[in-house]
């Protein structure tokens, strides 16, 4: 039989990943990191954090195990140990979401009201894409899109989307998608196209969801 010091022990290394994860700027790296690797520089700017505050987050969730490393050259890029780490943060955010009474209000308070915005769903979206009369564009930066998309998806991040109005086929319905439901590139990317006269909805989820799912997806070489 095991003792009580041993089980304490047992179950402090349990939680290394949660008390890992106990950090809102960490919980966005792991948010960015599920589209795919990013250097430390790249990160550092997604969650708006200097270099060495990112750097300090990081090695923090390597020493948790939720995140590994390479080097290639002077960069180092980062990327999460395995699928099960995107599981364990859609597990906490989904928990959040049912038992947080105040988190929808503070989900409102920074999407803002979407009932403007036309929805559809990824079995939706799978069955428009088998039919072939949807354009379907990521709106995320383009390292992202290189790790992995929809199959047939069109890079087109968010910044280049009224540039490049004319690289997007007309007569059919747009559907846009992001990083997932607290991402806003795919809204302000569906309410520019509207704005331009096209019709445009908003993939629901997003990237993680769709591949989670274990839908097609496709990778290009970064």
């Amino acid at each position: 039989m095991g003792d009580q010091q041993a089980k304490n022990a047992l179950y402090d290394v349990l939680v290394e990943a949660a008390k890992a994860l106990g950090n809102g700027r960490r919980a966005q790296l792991i948010e960015v990191l599920g589209q795919g690797e990013r250097s430390v520089e790249e990160l550092s700017g997604e969650i708006h954090q200097s270099t060495a505050n990112t750097s300090q987050h990081l090695q923090r969730l390597l020493r948790a195990g939720l995140a590994s490393s390479r080097r290639s050259g002077t960069r180092i890029y980062y990327s999460l140990a395995s699928p099960a780490v995107e599981r364990l943060w859609r597990a906490l955010r989904e928990t959040a979401e049912s038992h947080t009474g105040e988190l929808g209000e503070l989900v409102r308070a920074y999407v803002g009201d979407r009932a403007e915005l036309s929805m559809i769903t990824r079995d939706e979206l799978l069955l428009r894409l088998r039919q072939g009369d949807v354009v379907v564009l990521d709106v995320r930066p383009l390292p992202e899109y290189e790790a992995g998309h929809i199959p047939n998806a069109i890079s087109v991040p968010l910044p280049e989307v009224k540039s490049r109005l004319r690289e997007i086929p007309k007569g059919s319905e747009i559907v846009a998608y992001c990083r997932g439901p607290y991402c806003l590139y795919a809204d302000e990317a569906v309410r520019l196209l509207a704005d331009e006269g096209r019709v445009a909805v908003r993939l629901e989820e997003g990237f993680p969801e769709w591949k989670a799912a274990g839908l097609p997806i496709e990778a290009s070489a970064r």
